[in-house]
């Protein structure tokens, strides 16, 4: 059985979660759920899997090194090394490097497609932002796309719909191969009527952002398909400095195009494959997203830190530095930090990111600098 290896790209900035994540501390290196963050969940995730497990890659910024790094002494994982980007180029680049990277120890030409008795590992790609509630299920779909991997398809984890959901793309199944699909065709966010359509018809996925692979079969596509990503990348790993820890790509990787997996490979490669996942995924991606994942009192409420709430319902309440009193509210998050309030209704929780954009523009420190300690103690 060949080696799996998780790449964990944590690259992400969590705008949608402001003020609690920052630029400096975004969602990902933050205890949301339980007391771990979710870099630390992402990368125990595979624990427990049956197949051999290799150190984990992982990509992130520049600026976040030194916290990923005692964020995985604190949990005990040694990675095979942390890929630092000196600027962030989106997904299909960050894949890129890493599989150069796996494809280069396993002493694969990284170009050319490994022979059935070679050695060559899988990878499973996945964000370090999300969560999954079910991790016997997730092992299960990871080992059916590994078999597809394996048999020369890129594979993606397409999330079981349990509502029409508007805010995530999706993956039409096309022929049935067993434990895995074909893909027919990746569409992008519809409206409310076309989500309905697409549960109702029970063909379409979730497009989760995850994905397993072997590391040829990756970079052979997007040397087909996006030359100029594959060319920086390769560029950027030539130019790296190294050391035991860290990979500090070269200035070439400035030059790289920016683009995601979806857009850069798997729409246009033929070897596109699904496989259903229905493990309690969520990419906590706004104050509502968290909310769902996060148990609730009677009423519906969830309450986090010093807060203190009179006739709520339905409303999430983060406090991190002070006493917030709440009353009547319904269908509300309300998210204090020591420098910044944010006051919005459940079901408009994407329109923080507007706020956060005028921020940006005015050159604000609240959304760059970390949040105070407590804030990252106030899930614990």
């Amino acid at each position: 059985m060949s080696e799996l290896i998780t790449v964990i790209l944590s690259g992400g900035s969590g705008t949608r979660l402001w003020p609690l994540s920052r630029d400096l501390t975004p969602k990902q290196l933050l205890p949301l759920v339980g007391v771990r963050t979710l870099l630390q969940e992402t990368a125990l995730r595979t624990a427990g899997f049956e197949r051999q497990i290799g150190p984990p890659i992982l990509v992130c910024s520049e600026d976040h090194r030194f916290i990923v790094a005692e964020q995985m002494r604190e949990i005990g994982v040694r990675l095979r090394t942390t890929v630092l980007e000196p600027k962030g180029r989106n997904t299909a680049p960050a894949l890129a490097v890493a599989a150069l990277i796996a494809a280069r120890a396993a002493g694969e030409q990284p170009h050319h497609r490994a022979s059935q008795e070679s050695s060559e590992p899988v990878l499973l790609v996945s964000p370090a932002d999300h969560v999954i509630l079910d991790t016997a299920a997730f092992a299960a779909a990871v080992e059916a796309a590994a078999d597809a991997a394996r048999a020369g398809y890129l594979v993606t984890l397409g999330v079981v719909p349990d509502r029409p959901e508007t805010g995530y793309g999706y993956i039409e199944r096309g022929t049935d191969q067993g434990r895995w699909s074909l893909v027919d065709k990746f569409v992008e966010k519809p409206n409310l009527a076309t989500a309905m359509r697409y549960v109702e018809s029970g063909r379409y996925l979730w497009n989760s952002g995850m994905f397993v692979c072997t590391p040829s079969t990756y970079l052979e596509e997007l040397e087909r398909h996006s030359n100029a990503i594959y060319t920086a990348c390769v560029r950027a790993l030539g130019e790296a400095t190294v050391d035991d820890d860290f990979t500090r790509l070269g200035s070439a990787f400035l030059e790289c195009p920016s683009d995601s997996i979806d857009y850069a490979v798997m729409e246009k490669t033929t070897k596109a494959a699904v496989v259903p996942l229905d493990a309690g995924w969520s990419d906590v991606g706004s104050w509502s997203a968290l909310y769902d994942v996060l148990e609730k009192d009677a009423d519906g409420n969830v309450a986090r830190g010093d807060v203190v709430l009179e006739g709520c319902k339905a409303s999430y309440v983060l406090s991190t530095s002070r006493l917030v009193a709440a009353i009547g509210l319904e269908n509300f998050v309300v998210i204090e930090t020591a420098d910044a309030v944010a006051v919005l209704p459940r079901h408009d929780a994407q329109r923080i990111k507007v706020v956060v954009d005028r921020l940006k523009s005015a050159g604000r420190a609240e959304v760059r600098d970390s949040a105070t300690p407590a804030a990252r103690r106030a899930e614990e």
